[in-house]
């Protein structure tokens, strides 16, 4: 039985008038003078909750980071798996970025367990539109879509192969396997369609392996 997974955010914070210690650090917009820190418990949810944040909040993406081996070897209970820092003109603008970050990380994300005792995941998640982060970290055009697919290594591997060719896709990037949390993927871009296309290939593929992990049929 296929189960969503509730992600969850493990801390948040705002900084006002950021010092110049951190301008050095991290390149954000010189008109930008607060930051917010976000981090979760799930990696693979942060990289679309951050796109989706920055199509509706005045905020830059300036910084995102994975903790080696997961949310197990977190620094502390409130580390999770992976902390994101944005920055924004205004506090309230932070504040709005936190907020629909956090709403995309504990409404919208989607990842799935397929087996009772949860040991068994994967992660399929389309956005209809991307926003300005992934439009200036990947150079994508405005309003195409995206579909993210992660598992483990082996049934990522399959389950992608499964996924470029079941949809007309394009590899936006390849995760390399085993990733800092011992995963594998890839995001693609197309339609809408060919997207959730791409997905559900992706889903069945995996879901496949699980069923059936020393098969060899085709």
């Amino acid at each position: 039985m296929v189960k969503r997974i509730d992600s969850h955010v493990t801390m948040q914070k705002v900084i006002p008038n950021v010092n110049s210690r951190y301008r050095m650090l991290w390149d954000f917009p010189r008109d930008h003078q607060s930051i917010g820190l976000i981090s979760c418990d799930i990696e693979d949810v942060m990289d679309f909750a951050l796109d989706d944040a920055s199509r509706k909040a005045r905020i830059h993406v300036i910084h995102v980071e994975t903790v080696y081996g997961g949310a197990d070897y977190s620094w502390s209970r409130f580390g999770g798996e992976i902390t994101a820092v944005i920055s924004g003109p205004r506090v309230e603008d932070v504040r709005s970025g936190l907020m629909y970050i956090r709403d995309h990380i504990e409404h919208k994300c989607g990842s799935y367990v397929i087996d009772d005792d949860e040991s068994m995941a994967y992660y399929v998640e389309c956005l209809p539109r991307i926003g300005r982060y992934y439009q200036a970290h990947y150079g994508l055009p405005e309003g195409i879509a995206l579909a993210k697919l992660v598992a483990s290594p082996v049934e990522a591997t399959y389950g992608l192969d499964r996924a470029l060719k079941a949809s007309n896709t394009k590899l936006v990037e390849l995760y390399d396997a085993p990733s800092r949390v011992n995963t594998g993927g890839a995001l693609l871009c197309g339609s809408e369609a060919a997207c959730r296309a791409a997905a559900e290939a992706f889903a069945e593929a995996v879901e496949y392996c699980y069923a059936h992990p020393m098969s060899l049929e085709l």
